[in-house]
């Protein structure tokens, strides 16, 4: 990264705050953390209208809900194939508006069909929400790790992930506050208009980039291999040729696994909740926009633990321990929770080990996701990430329907037993961050020599 020469000034003192951001490094920095800002802001307007449509379908909405993750995992096969065979054929910018275009328009298809009533809508939008919600925030990560080297992420990573928390907490914000005026639904229409913003950044951020490599000594090549369309090939081939890639994959399924069926825990004691406060009068608004304040306001609660942990914690954990040891703390804090709600699932004990699961996962963790890649090819940057971070997510999911199926239908499982599977799953998840630290060390090794 080339670095200027130019005094520190004030504004770089108080990025200091989040990671360890130089001179010259700002502008993209702070362009990357905004575009990120914007997706996140979008997906935290599309996920309380996501869950809350599917939670009050019926008695049953958690259940199906859970179910619904098993038709993702199937779907992102097909999506992670047509992401790749995009990604050989032209350039990142182009790879990303395409992707983010084609979104863009299938939101407003799902703002008229809902107004034309549409039976069933409900369950395609969430089969989309979950891929969109995924894809997105990936190759935004693939274009930063494309742009720096993995002594320069390790740095500035923090930002950008700070980014992240504040559009979250800007989204949960603006949704719940939004929901009780003009209804849930309308908000379809903000979410297209943020992802139309988020384009004309990674254009101009792209843009720069190419500048500042032009004015290097190599810039012609350099900017040759960043125009350029990825080598062919899928996502899945690259997973299964490195084991380092492996290893988080399957890390990603015990990580979500664990994630999903806490989230099922939480849906549950909500649903409770809202037929509870319906019952007593507590609230006069119907069962779906009564869930989707509730979810929004969760969310808002998650996302300002976030924000402190991105600004206060994550930088020093990278600063202290680095990605490798930065990897142990979601497992850990995972098994300790879901073993205190095994002893006990009071709507206090699940709320608050979601709440501590979640806050951990989107700002340590979701950085730390994001470093892992900083060390692989351009082509593992963008389509095995895309791969890890969508499908192998989305077989988290699978395998967490599958444990509420047979949970809830021939097992008779309460909620402590299902805490007492995550603490398993824990467990495993924790043996494959050793596993994915060993890669880590060799491969840094490799490319320091």
């Amino acid at each position: 990264m080339n670095i200027e020469k130019t005094p520190v000034g004030l504004g770089y003192r108080a990025l200091r705050i989040f990671g360890d951001i130089r001179p010259g490094e700002g502008p993209t920095v702070f362009l990357l953390a905004l575009n990120i800002f914007l997706i996140m802001a979008n997906y935290y307007i599309i996920k309380p209208i996501r869950d809350a449509w599917m939670v009050s379908y019926s008695d049953k909405g958690p259940n199906f809900k859970s179910y619904l993750g098993a038709v993702i995992a199937v779907l992102l096969i097909f999506v992670v194939k047509a992401f790749s065979k995009i990604a050989s054929r032209v350039p990142r910018q182009i790879l990303i508006t395409q992707v983010t275009l084609a979104f863009i328009a299938t939101l407003a298809i799902f703002y008229i069909l809902n107004l034309l009533n549409v039976p069933m809508l409900g369950v395609f939008f969430f089969l989309w929400a979950g891929i969109i919600s995924l894809l997105l925030p990936a190759q935004l990560w693939g274009f930063a790790n494309d742009i720096y080297t993995e002594d320069v992420g390790k740095r500035v990573f923090p930002f950008i992930a700070f980014g992240a928390a504040t559009g979250s907490i800007a989204g949960s914000t603006l949704t719940g506050k939004l929901i009780p005026i003009v209804g849930r639904f309308n908000l379809m229409l903000v979410g297209a208009a943020i992802l139309g913003t988020s384009i004309g950044l990674t254009w101009i951020i792209h843009k720069r980039e190419i500048r500042r490599i032009e004015d290097k000594k190599s810039g012609a090549a350099a900017q040759k291999i960043h125009e350029q369309p990825l080598k062919p090939g899928g996502g899945f081939q690259l997973v299964f040729k490195s084991r380092y890639l492996l290893y988080i994959a399957i890390l990603i399924i015990f990580l979500n696994w664990a994630n999903t069926l806490g989230q099922f825990m939480l849906d549950t004691v909500f649903k409770r909740a809202a037929g509870d406060a319906i019952k007593t009068g507590a609230t006069i608004l119907n069962e779906g926009n009564y869930l989707g304040q509730l979810y929004a306001n969760f969310f808002l609660k998650v996302n300002i633990a976030v924000l402190i942990i991105q600004l206060f914690v994550v930088s020093r954990v990278f600063k202290w321990l680095g990605v490798r040891g930065a990897i142990f703390f979601l497992p850990m804090i995972s098994l300790g929770g879901y073993f205190f709600v095994s002893l006990g699932a009071t709507l206090l004990a699940v709320s608050w080990t979601k709440f501590f699961e979640n806050a951990m996962d989107y700002s340590l963790m979701n950085t730390t996701r994001g470093a892992l890649y900083l060390i692989t090819s351009r082509e593992e940057k963008y389509k095995a990430k895309a791969a890890i971070d969508t499908l192998f997510v989305r077989v988290g999911d699978l395998l967490s329907a599958l444990t509420v199926f047979l949970g809830t239908t021939y097992l008779a499982f309460r909620t402590e037993n299902f805490a007492m599977l995550n603490v398993v799953v824990a467990v495993v998840w924790l043996i494959m961050a050793v596993l994915i630290v060993r890669e880590h060390k060799k491969k840094s090794a490799l490319l320091t020599t």
